[in-house]
């Protein structure tokens, strides 16, 4: 049987419940390297084996339908797959999951058939508006069975130019389970990035931009300067002497071209790929540089989404952008782990993480153009390191920041660079839900706990578990934790203390204090700033320890769609 981590258990349970509790279409957000494909998977088989339905699964590269059609057969071998895809040579029609090529599929519903669900992996791809192929395809489903549903995954949730891709009018409607990219990493399942500017980097003031991107031809003229190409390459060289396998994105072929000359120049085996790149060539290089035969590989707009490489410990961004998915896909390539790999380093050319902030925390516009998110990120003048703004000292380098006496108009950052340092920020609570939470492999009188789940931002949540149900000092705990929010009577049980909270016994919790570690397992709560409180309270650092989840085992109840 399929062992699942505990977020892809909790991913998966989570789009049961939303398919059996709504009429629309959910969404997952799991980070690039987090594995989606077993979540998707274990959708697949439970579909097929449990409820006797039928499973689309939409991609829009010929290299991730490649990789879902084996991980499939790989990880459910007693499911029928098929593949229907020109790039890939096969027509399938009849297996009761087909992994399916947009491109090929999008005016062939008749022949398709008939389908329960249809999953789209790299749900941001779909458009916010107009036609478009999954539009297409997905209305043209929907005439054949009216009752399709359509669940989403990505590790961006959003567009470049129209922000988050879930809303009320669109084809997915509502995010039904996000992980983040922190968590993932002091959980051990990521790998941890460090984040540099280049010294010698470009200036981007004068680009215009076009359809909410740096126009093409300017950001190639701005980079392929002769001057910059040599100094650029001579700085990888020089930071990834240590490294064994550096992922280069350049502004555009002739800029590729320069980039892996000058490299090649200093001595160093290099390849580029490019779109017209032959398939043998392109091939050959990736084998190279996956078997560790090829240092340094450059590339333009080819192996971002899709590509996997788990030995890459370097991403060197020679291109600016003003998409944040592109950014965060481009780094995500360095987000898996590897025999020997501790972490991946992102050197910057293109004053991306200013821009956007750090993969862990993107700032994110709306349609609007207003932000959903902060970009938490200051570059160190010293050693060029990209950091927290709550930092004081540089933690790669010791440098003593400037204080700024006079004005604060931005609220300090949370971890920008993901390198194990210690961290203690102020987050805004945006929601507050509240469970009734049974230790797993307990016995059936053992002490239930109230798990507090704060949403603090994008793919940010912060959990808190109130044991009334204890005895000693954690039942002292959990009383003082509810005196201080309600003048209701401290509740016995946790199925009593939930009750309260959902009706409103509780104050409001306007901000919380998270101390973080990276190494360790989890965050911790030190502060609150309650809505009825004259000062923030502190906490003592202490938190309720979790044990590891069981192996997935699907639930054998009603057809969730």
């Amino acid at each position: 049987m399929l062992t699942l981590r505990p977020y892809q258990r909790e991913a998966v349970e989570a789009v049961y419940r939303y398919l059996r509790e709504h009429d629309d279409n959910p969404c997952v957000v799991i980070p690039t390297a987090g594995g989606k494909t077993p979540v998707l998977a274990t959708i697949c088989t439970d579909a097929v084996g449990l409820w006797h339905g039928r499973v689309l699964v939409l991609a829009h590269v010929k290299e991730l339908l490649q990789q879902a059609a084996d991980k499939l057969q790989a990880i459910c071998p007693e499911v029928p797959v098929g593949v229907y895809s020109a790039g890939l040579g096969s027509r399938d029609t009849l297996a009761p999951v087909i992994v399916a090529g947009i491109q090929s599929a999008y005016r062939r519903a008749s022949e398709l058939g008939h389908f329960d669900l249809a999953l789209v992996d790299e749900a941001h791809c779909i458009p916010a508006d107009g036609e478009g192929m999954y539009r297409t395809l997905l209305a043209d489903l929907k005439r054949i069975n009216p009752r399709l549903r359509v669940i989403g995954l990505t590790a961006t949730p959003f567009r470049m130019t129209s922000g988050p891709i879930c809303a009320r009018e669109n084809i997915l409607n509502a995010i039904c389970y996000e992980v983040g990219v922190r968590e993932l990493i002091v959980q051990g399942y990521l790998c941890p990035l460090v984040t540099k500017a280049g010294k010698d980097k470009a200036e981007t003031d004068r680009l215009h931009i076009r359809g909410g991107e740096f126009i093409a031809g300017e950001v190639e003229a701005l980079m392929d300067n002769e001057r910059l190409v040599e100094s650029a390459c001579k700085e990888i060289v020089q930071q990834t002497r240590e490294r064994r396998a550096c992922l280069i994105f350049a502004s555009g072929v002739p800029h590729g071209n320069h980039v892996a000359e000058k490299v090649a120049s200093l001595g160093q085996r290099v390849a580029a790929v490019f779109g017209d790149t032959l398939d043998d060539e392109r091939e050959q290089s990736i084998a190279d540089f996956r078997a560790g035969r090829l240092k340094y590989l450059v590339n333009v707009n080819v192996l971002t989404t899709g590509f996997d490489a788990p030995n890459i410990d370097c991403v060197a961004m020679l291109r600016p952008t003003m998409s944040p998915g592109l950014w965060y896909q481009c780094c995500g390539r360095g987000f898996r782990l590897h025999p020997g790999k501790q972490d991946c380093f992102i050197l910057d050319f293109g004053g991306n993480a200013l821009r956007h902030g750090p993969v862990d925390a993107l700032k994110i516009k709306d349609r609007n153009g207003s932000s959903c998110g902060e970009a938490p990120a200051k570059e160190c003048p010293n050693c060029q390191s990209v950091i927290a703004t709550g930092y004081t000292v540089c933690p790669q380098c010791s440098h003593e920041f400037e204080r700024n006496r006079t004005r604060h108009d931005a609220q300090a950052g949370t971890a920008g660079v993901l390198s194990g340092q210690v961290s203690v920020a102020t987050y805004p609570v945006q929601e507050v839900t509240y469970a009734v939470h049974v230790k797993r492999n307990a016995p059936p009188d053992a002490p239930r706990t109230m798990r507090v789940e704060y949403k603090i931002g994008w793919q940010q949540y912060q959990s808190e578990w109130i044991c009334f149900e204890h005895t000693g000092f954690a039942r002292h705990k959990a009383e003082a934790w509810w005196k201080r929010r309600s003048s209701e009577p401290v509740p016995d049980t946790a199925e009593q203390a939930v009750a309260l909270a959902v009706d409103g016994a509780l104050c409001e919790t306007k901000s919380i204090t998270v101390r973080s570690v990276a190494g360790e397992d989890f965050s911790r709560i030190v502060g609150y700033e309650l809505a009825n409180a004259a000062t923030p309270v502190a906490e003592p650092d202490e938190s309720y320890r979790d044990e590891p989840e069981p192996e997935y085992v699907p639930a054998e109840d009603d057809v969730p769609f």
